[in-house]
């Protein structure tokens, strides 16, 4: 089917929420196939959907607000999936530092299945109170806040804030997905590889954190760590 459909029957009375989800579908559509937000237009969506484009305009301000409802509507799908990792869906019961590591790594693939999405939704000017940071927060960082208090819980990490320790990880995972996405030709080497040591450093350097002295200085703890490294490799 082309991209202009045939033009749509007029709707029955309540049905408006059912166009604003054809309308959604619509523009997530364009995004995916162009790759380019700059391609979708009001008048590309209504061509798609088989409206005037007033009728988008009944649902939508702009199109800024058309991209930010699609954006905020896909991240949805991320919070399903960061419960599925902390279920341990599949994979049985899990250590609190593996959910967390297991989380990060599960932002980032979901940044990368659709990169265009991501970078709308997280790398342009943000606003406070938006559908997209509510959604991002709800679908991402509350996930990530819980596993870094059940590790404080547990004596796994020390205690600190976990709303603080969660904006980290946080912030790490998504330093990855946007590199990647914004530099895919850097040379990563393996994404996935890449992505899970840069997340485990994040992890366990909050254990190590603990252990060191605030008044220890670098030197000393490297050589304290040498020493433990190779106390292991001798075992």
């Amino acid at each position: 089917m082309s991209v202009q459909r045939l033009r749509r029957r007029r709707a029955p009375r309540g049905s408006g929420d059912q166009l604003r989800e054809e309308i959604l579908d619509a523009t997530t559509e364009l995004l995916l196939k162009t790759g380019d937000a700059k391609a979708v237009s009001i008048r590309a969506v209504s061509q798609l959907v088989g409206v005037t484009p007033p009728s988008i305009y009944l649902h939508f301000a702009d199109k800024d607000a058309l991209l930010e409802a699609v954006c905020a509507r896909y991240f949805e799908k991320l919070d399903e999936e960061m419960q599925a990792v902390a279920a341990g869906v599949g994979e049985g019961s899990r250590a609190p530092i593996e959910v967390l590591r297991a989380q990060g790594l599960a932002y980032v693939r979901f940044a990368l299945k659709t990169p265009e999405l991501y970078r709308i939704a997280t790398m342009g000017e943000g606003r406070p109170g938006s559908d997209v940071d509510m959604m991002l927060n709800s679908s991402a960082f509350v996930h990530m806040r819980a596993s870094m208090q059940a590790l404080i819980d547990e004596g796994i990490y020390p205690q600190a804030d976990p709303t603080t320790l969660a904006l980290e990880l946080w912030t790490a995972a998504h330093g990855v997905a946007a590199l990647l996405i914004s530099r895919p030709y850097l040379p990563w080497g393996d994404v996935e590889e890449f992505a899970d040591r840069v997340l485990r450093s994040v992890c366990c350097g909050h254990i190590l954190t603990g252990a060191i002295p605030p008044s220890e200085s670098p030197r000393e703890t490297v050589a304290w760590l040498k020493e433990v490294v190779d106390e292991r490799h001798r075992r």
